[in-house]
């Protein structure tokens, strides 16, 4: 499998996307550091190296419409992640959460079927490889608090502020 990878400015910082031959994306979030998103492809994804490009086309145009208020630019865009089956599931789940609106992790694990599963729901927000185009940062405390976010609460903010 050819990857390749782009980074592009965004107003909270660099955003490098990691795609393979077909356009899909693998793994992104606000680094301009390639082996930081690599490490986060399940093993059966992961490559051993990507390509370096200065972009990536519709993925590159997607992000910068998004960065630019344009929200649902990157819903259209595909995603490739693996795990367990609830993991999967609650991805696609996050996928439909609409741009404006924030869930807590116990909401997150209800709408994906188990009302329960907190830990589990956070725990698809910690391991999702693909952030912005899976938008794990709508998903906060019940207490209204930000919550973790791989890329940096100051980012997980200024999403959640832009998309209001």
């Amino acid at each position: 499998m050819n990857v390749r990878h782009a980074t592009q400015e965004t107003p909270v910082g660099p955003f490098t996307t990691m795609v393979d031959d077909d356009g899909v994306v693998l793994a992104s979030g606000w680094t301009a550091d390639p082996e930081t998103l690599r490490t986060l492809i399940h093993p059966t994804l992961r490559p051993t190296e990507s390509a370096a490009r200065t972009e990536l086309g519709e993925i590159t145009r997607a992000v910068a419409a998004y960065h630019g208020g344009d929200l649902t630019a990157v819903d259209v865009i595909p995603v490739a992640q693996r795990s367990g089956e609830f993991l999967e599931h609650a991805w696609r789940v996050l996928r439909k959460v609409p741009p404006g609106t924030t869930v807590t992790y116990r909401a997150f694990g209800e709408l994906a079927g188990r009302p329960a599963a907190t830990r589990a729901a956070a725990s698809a927000c910690a391991r999702n490889a693909a952030a912005l185009f899976v938008p794990c940062h709508r998903v906060i405390r019940t207490d209204g608090g930000m919550g973790g976010f791989r890329w940096g609460t100051d980012v997980k903010r200024w999403l959640i502020a832009h998309e209001e």
